[in-house]
């Protein structure tokens, strides 16, 4: 007679529930967080991330539609200006530790940062200056911000401290993270100086955690909405990203784009780019 084998015991509820818990944290450029948060709410009910980071909300404090946020179930922080840039966060539970200003002595600072903690996870979150031309002065606003991120980086961040830096940061690094490179040579998202200034901030400390996982070509973040077709063409470019310190790499599973909401109707130019963490 054969032996019988026990069965091994089922793992409890509690404990399936601790090794399949996932951090899932979110970045999307909603421009206008208003004419946009239908999709937002719905796209949270579906994914059920943990932190969904928003920039260009585009409205200020005062005014900002936290009412259907909070009546869904989630907690809002967030730092704006009316009709133009903003930052928010939205989680499942509160963030803590929150910080709205970069340079903390200007009161007139554009509302381009924040950041907090969330899960023992240091966020933060940045609507980087898009330039608008390389002779401009709006450009050379975007160098000194992405200097003056570096030294706030530098001061608060460590390599072993486990944090993201997310958000629209208005650079595609490489030529293989927008459709034209070579016609787009001088532009202030992909000249020289800028992928520089995005290096440069990074140093040693940050990965872009994308291409930690996907090495081709042809995946983006952002279709103009002034090329007719742009988005069915996939004439995009990669210029949202989660970033993460040595921990936060390690710890990374998988990362996407989730292109659906940009075909909808009345989209936003960008979609969502989501990561999970064990």
């Amino acid at each position: 007679m054969a032996p019988i084998k026990k069965k091994k015991a089922a793992p409890s509820p509690k404990a399936k529930s601790e090794k399949s818990k996932t951090l899932r944290i979110a970045t999307f450029n909603a421009n206008s967080i208003r004419v946009r948060m239908g999709i937002i709410l719905d796209w949270l009910k579906k994914n059920q991330p943990d932190v969904l980071a928003v920039q260009e909300t585009k409205v200020q404090d005062v005014e900002f539609p936290r009412e259907p946020i909070e009546s869904a179930g989630w907690q809002v922080v967030f730092n704006g200006q009316k009709s133009y840039n903003g930052v928010a966060f939205i989680s499942k539970k509160p963030l803590t530790n929150i910080e709205k200003r970069l340079y903390p002595k200007d009161a007139e600072e554009p509302a381009r940062f924040l950041a907090g903690d969330y899960e023992g996870v240091r966020l933060i979150n940045t609507y980087i200056p898009q330039g608008h031309a390389i002779d401009s002065e709006k450009y050379q606003y975007k160098l000194k911000f992405f200097k003056d991120l570096r030294a706030y980086l530098d001061r608060n961040i460590d390599s072993h401290t486990h944090a993201l830096w997310m958000g629209d940061l208005n650079v595609a690094p490489t030529e293989i993270d927008l459709n034209n490179p070579k016609g787009n040579r001088d532009h202030p998202c992909y000249h020289i100086d800028a992928r520089k200034a995005l290096e440069e901030t990074m140093g040693s400390k940050w990965k872009d955690l994308f291409r930690e996982k996907v090495k081709e070509g042809g995946h983006y973040t952002f279709w103009d909405m002034r090329q007719p077709g742009g988005f069915e063409r996939n004439l995009g470019w990669r210029i949202d990203f989660i970033m993460g310190t040595a921990p936060m790499t390690e710890r990374l599973g998988k990362i996407w784009i989730d292109t659906k909401p940009r075909g909808l109707e009345k989209p936003s130019d960008h979609t969502f780019l989501i990561g999970e963490f064990q």
